[in-house]
């Protein structure tokens, strides 16, 4: 049995606010799987994060009340909490009493989301994601499976699917493929399970896609390994779903934002055949010239 954790970035609307969704899934083997949730742990408690969710955007974005704080990097744990807590009251406080109340929600929100890592300096921070990002990708027996849409390039009229479907559907073929071609006895299917991080939006629409690749196959593959529908699951109590996170999030910026550190130690992991990147696709434009379109281009010349 073999565990796929799926997770997205981005938005799928078109345009949306960001150019890229990416749908990535991390498949662990069940027998590896406690094992990789206690490195992850480790991990978090070497950061003081034990009780944190490892969700990416937000642990790597500036955090204005540090920079207000004078020499902050050098306070103790405690006290870079304690400085930044009265900070954010205040600021919440002052919203309130001009009556700015769509800031207020806006900035309450932006609080309640990183309020775990408040702690940490941004290059601690930073530290941490590259430390999960270095462990995914040296565990040989973990793979990648991605869809990476640039949205410029998907035109809605034209699509049968929407943009979110289009990335399930591969993202489910390419994970199918894989167990079948890592079977080890040809009479006995090598199960996977399809594990994704609880949007109740998501949930209904890919569980009827799901049913329908059951009965019918998706545009390229059988499916007969992959059991039922997908595990929804909230993503503050399963730390694999977080790396799943981690995973989009990294194929993300390298499209919007040419960042390579993550990206590299993930795409160690992307599922390959031949030396061609298959788990992975960039549906973008023909003369793409990212790594992964590249990887494609020279495994055909």
């Amino acid at each position: 049995m073999i565990l796929c954790y799926i997770d997205e970035s981005g938005t799928s609307q078109v345009p949306g606010n960001s150019s890229h969704y990416i749908l990535a899934g991390l498949s662990i083997p069940i027998e590896n799987w406690k094992d990789c949730d206690k490195e992850i742990n480790t991990i978090k408690g070497n950061f003081n994060l034990s009780e944190a969710e490892i969700h990416t955007a937000w642990l790597l974005r500036g955090y204005r009340e540090q920079s207000q704080i004078p020499n902050f990097s050098s306070l103790s744990q405690r006290y870079r909490r304690s400085e930044v807590e009265q900070l954010r009251r205040a600021e919440l406080l002052r919203l309130q009493s001009i009556g700015d109340s769509k800031r207020y929600q806006r900035v309450k929100k932006n609080f309640r989301q990183t309020e775990p890592y408040i702690h940490l300096t941004l290059a601690e921070r930073t530290a941490f994601v590259e430390k999960i990002a270095e462990t995914i990708g040296g565990w040989g027996f973990v793979r990648v499976f991605a869809e990476c849409v640039d949205k410029v390039f998907f035109d809605p009229r034209l699509a049968t699917q929407s943009v979110d479907e289009q990335a399930f559907e591969q993202v489910v073929s390419r994970f199918e493929q894989y167990l079948n071609a890592t079977r080890t006895d040809r009479d006995k299917p090598n199960y996977g399970l399809l594990i994704h991080d609880n949007n109740p939006t998501v949930a209904k629409r890919h569980t009827q896609l799901m049913k329908g690749f059951h009965k019918a196959g998706t545009l390229w593959v059988t499916i007969s390994n992959i059991i039922d529908t997908p595990l929804f699951v909230s993503s503050e109590l399963t730390s694999m779903v977080q790396l799943a996170d981690v995973c989009s999030y990294s194929l993300r910026r390298y499209f919007e934002k040419a960042e390579t550190k993550l990206f590299r130690e993930i795409m160690k992991r992307a599922d390959r055949r031949y030396g061609k990147i298959v788990g992975v696709r960039h549906y973008s434009r023909k003369n793409c010239g990212c790594e992964i379109c590249q990887s494609h281009h020279a495994a055909t010349t």
